[in-house]
C-alpha cells in the first residue's frame, strides 16, 4: 500500500476505478426531492475486476437495519450495474451497499469500499427536504468585503466616523492590533455597481457581500442597527441601486447577517443595559460568571461571541429574539428580502454558535426558522452558514442550504498544495499549515462529504480563502500552484466561491491582512497588485464551468491519487470529465481505455498535462505543477 491510497482497507492499484461506486448525483439515484414514503432506486456500477458475486442494499429503518437484494440494471463488458430500492422512510433515510466477495463481504458507503465493519456516520443519504435553489449553483460566487472593494466618487464626500482611521486605497492592511479593524478605506456600494463588467466577464452569478448595516469597525460585524444600511456605504439608496443592478444582470445578491451576536452599540443593547425590566434586556445572555462573560459593574455581566465586549450574545430563548429577527412581520431577515433591496438569500455569520450556550442548544431550531422564512419571502431564497470545523450535525437539509465548506474543502486542499515548512496559520489552528500527500486530502474530503446528504455537497460553498483567512498566492508562493487550486476549485462538486482579489493574484498573511483593496487602477496594464495571467485562468475555468454539465452537476469518482497528483471524473448520463491536477512533478497514470467513447479523441477543455489515448489505455503524463481537463464522453 502506497501513502496516496484513498482507500486504506484495500491495495493500492494503477488507479482507484477497479472499485464498486455510488454517490447521490443523476447517475446512481433519480433527480428530484422524494416525499415520505417514496421508494427511490439506488443504483450501483461495480467493475469486473472488483470480485463482486452480489449486491445488497442496507438501509435502518427506525433503527433496525433491513437488507434487500439488490438486481442487474445493465452494464457492458467492463461493469455491472445493480439497483436497490430505498423505502424513504424517514426525512433522512441512510443507506449503504453490502458486496458479496470471495472469502466474505465488504461495505461500500460515502468513504469508500471497506473491507471491515463500518458505523453508520457515512452511509449514503436520502432526504426528503428540499435542495439548495439551482442558481446557487450554476455559477460562481464571489464575495466583496465593501470597505475595500472600490470607492465612488461620493465616498470623497462622507467624514469618517470618530472609530476610523482614514487610510489611502493604495495602503497596506493592518494584519494585527487595533488598527485590523478600525482602518478605514472608503469602499462603498456605489463603487460595487461601477465594477460590475469585471464581475461578468469573469462568470459571477452570485454576488455575496459582508454585513452593510452600520458598526464600529471596518468588517461590520458589530452591528449598531439592523434597521437601515451604512450612510458610509451610501445607505438605503445605494443598496437598493446595487441590487436593482446585479439584478438587471441576471445575478443574484446575497446579504450576510449575524443572528448570533449583534454589536455592543446596538441600540437594542443600549435598552438592555439601561432598563433591565426591557424587553431588548431578555434578547441577551446575562451570567454572574462562565465562559466569554463580560463584567458589567454592579450587576451580572453579559455573554460576548468568544468573551469580545464589542459583540453581545443573542439569547434565543427569549420569544423577542425570533420575533425581531425571524418571524415578525418585520423582522430583519424578511425584511431585506422584499423590494427595494430583494436579495436573494443570507449568508448566516457564526451560525455554528447561534442558540448554542451551555445546556442551551437552539442552533437547529433557529436554522429551520430561517429557511422558512426565507423561502416563505423567497420560494428559491437561498441560505448558507458559516461554520469553520464539522457542520454535518447541522446539515441535514432542513435547515441551511449548504455551509462554508472551510473544513471539507479548505482545509484539505491548502494541506495538500501548501509548500513544505510554511509559516502561514492554518486558521483557528496553533500552527502552519501542514503539506500531506494526495491520499491525505481525498480522504478528509470523502470523510466530511460523506457525512451530509449529496444535495447538500452539491451545493457547499467551495473555498480557497475568505476575509477571515490567509490568501491562497500567499499560502501557495506560486501562479502555476494558484491555476492547479483554481481548476480544483472551478471542477469540485459545489459552487466555487472566489473572495475579491484572489482572480488577480492578492496577498496576504491572515484574514485581515488579506483584506486588500482592488487596485483598478493597474486593470488596463496590469501591475504587481493585478496579475493578468490568474486573471485569464479565473475567466478560462469559471467559462469552462458554465460549459459543462458535469462538472456543475455530476458525480465525483476518484481516479487515481497519488501524494503529488490526483484525478478524478465528474460524470453525468450524457457527460464525462476528466480532470487531473498535479502540485509537483510525478510518475503519470494509464487509466482504462474504455473510459473513452468508441472511435473518440479526448477533448482538451483546459491546462497543459499531456493525455495521450492509445489502444491500451488513456495516459496521464507526469507534469507538474499542472492541471489537465478532458471531456472523454
Amino acid at each position: 500500500m502506497t501513502t496516496g491510497s484513498a482507500h486504506p482497507d484495500l491495495p493500492d492499484t494503477a488507479h482507484l476505478l477497479d472499485v464498486p461506486h455510488h454517490d447521490g448525483s443523476r447517475l446512481f439515484v433519480p433527480a428530484g426531492t422524494p416525499a415520505p414514503g417514496d421508494v427511490v432506486p439506488a443504483r450501483v456500477r461495480v467493475p469486473k475486476g472488483a470480485g463482486v458475486r452480489d449486491v445488497w442494499l442496507r438501509t435502518v429503518l427506525d433503527g433496525e437495519p433491513r437488507m434487500t437484494r439488490a438486481r442487474r440494471d445493465g452494464g457492458d463488458e467492463h461493469e455491472d450495474w445493480y439497483a436497490a430500492d430505498v423505502v424513504v422512510h424517514h426525512p433522512v433515510t441512510s443507506y449503504r451497499f453490502f458486496l458479496d466477495v470471495p472469502g466474505g463481504y465488504r461495505w461500500l458507503d460515502g468513504r469508500g469500499v471497506h473491507d471491515r465493519e463500518v458505523p453508520d456516520a457515512a452511509s449514503f443519504r436520502m432526504t426528503t427536504h428540499a435542495p439548495a435553489p439551482a442558481w446557487l449553483t450554476e455559477g460562481l460566487a464571489y464575495q466583496v468585503f465593501p470597505d475595500r472593494f472600490a470607492r465612488s466618487r461620493a465616498a470623497d464626500d462622507r467624514e469618517p466616523p470618530s472609530w476610523a482611521v482614514p487610510a489611502a486605497w493604495d495602503d497596506e492592511p493592518a494584519g494585527t492590533g487595533p488598527l485590523a479593524g478600525t482602518q478605514l478605506f472608503g469602499g462603498d456600494l456605489d463603487g460595487v455597481v461601477d465594477h460590475l463588467d469585471h464581475l461578468q466577464a469573469l462568470g459571477v452569478r452570485t454576488l455575496y457581500l459582508t454585513p452593510v448595516f452600520p458598526g464600529r469597525s471596518n468588517h461590520r460585524y458589530d452591528a449598531s442597527t439592523f434597521d437601515h444600511v451604512d450612510p458610509l456605504l451610501g445607505g438605503d439608496a445605494a443598496y437598493a441601486r446595487l441590487a436593482h443592478a446585479v439584478h438587471a444582470r441576471g445575478m443574484r445578491l446575497m446579504g450576510d447577517v449575524t443572528t448570533n451576536h449583534t454589536g455592543d452599540g446596538h441600540e437594542w443593547f443600549a435598552r438592555a443595559l439601561a432598563d433591565p425590566s426591557s424587553p431588548e434586556h431578555a434578547m441577551y445572555l446575562w451570567a454572574g460568571s462562565g465562559p466569554d462573560v463580560v463584567a458589567v459593574p454592579g450587576r451580572p455581566g453579559y455573554v460576548g461571541w468568544l468573551g469580545h465586549g464589542s459583540l453581545p450574545k443573542l439569547d434565543w430563548s427569549a420569544d423577542e429574539t425570533w420575533r425581531r429577527m425571524i418571524t415578525g412581520e418585520d423582522a430583519v431577515v424578511a425584511r431585506y428580502l422584499r423590494e427595494p433591496f430583494a436579495l436573494d438569500g443570507w449568508r448566516v455569520d457564526v451560525a455554528n454558535m447561534t442558540g448554542r450556550y451551555g445546556a442551551a442548544d437552539r442552533a437547529r431550531a433557529v436554522a429551520r426558522a430561517l429557511r422558512e422564512r426565507v423561502v416563505g419571502e423567497r420560494p428559491d431564497g437561498a441560505l448558507v452558514a458559516e461554520h469553520f470545523h464539522d457542520a454535518s450535525a447541522d446539515l441535514a437539509g432542513d435547515g441551511w442550504h449548504a455551509n462554508m465548506n472551510y473544513a471539507g474543502f479548505t482545509r484539505p486542499a491548502w494541506s495538500w498544495l501548501v509548500p513544505e515548512g510554511s509559516p502561514v496559520p492554518f486558521l483557528d489552528l496553533p500552527t502552519g499549515v501542514p503539506r500531506r500527500p494526495g491520499g491525505a486530502m481525498v480522504a478528509a474530503m470523502r470523510e466530511f462529504a460523506s457525512a451530509v446528504p449529496w444535495q447538500v455537497t452539491a451545493a457547499q460553498w467551495n473555498m480557497l480563502g475568505s476575509h477571515d483567512t490567509p490568501r491562497l498566492r500567499t499560502l501557495v508562493g506560486s501562479r502555476e500552484l494558484v491555476e492547479v487550486a483554481a481548476a480544483l476549485l472551478f471542477t469540485y462538486p459545489g459552487a466555487p466561491v472566489v473572495f475579491a482579489g484572489d482572480e488577480v493574484g492578492a496577498t496576504g498573511t491572515n484574514g485581515e491582512h488579506g483584506r486588500t483593496t482592488m487596485a483598478w487602477d493597474q486593470a488596463a496594464g496590469g501591475g504587481p497588485r493585478w496579475d493578468a495571467a490568474t486573471l485569464d485562468a479565473y475567466r478560462s475555468l469559471s467559462a469552462l464551468r458554465a460549459s459543462s454539465r458535469a462538472l456543475r452537476e455530476g458525480g465525483l469518482r476518484w481516479a487515481a491519487v497519488r501524494d503529488d497528483a490526483v484525478a478524478y471524473l465528474r460524470e453525468t448520463p450524457d457527460e464525462r470529465v476528466l480532470v487531473v491536477l498535479a502540485r509537483a512533478p510525478w510518475a503519470g497514470v494509464q487509466l482504462p481505455a474504455h473510459l473513452l467513447a468508441p472511435g473518440a479523441q479526448p477533448e482538451r477543455l483546459f491546462g497543459d498535462v499531456a493525455l495521450t489515448a492509445t489502444a491500451g489505455g488513456l495516459y496521464v503524463s507526469g507534469e507538474g505543477p499542472g492541471t489537465g481537463v478532458w471531456r472523454l464522453a
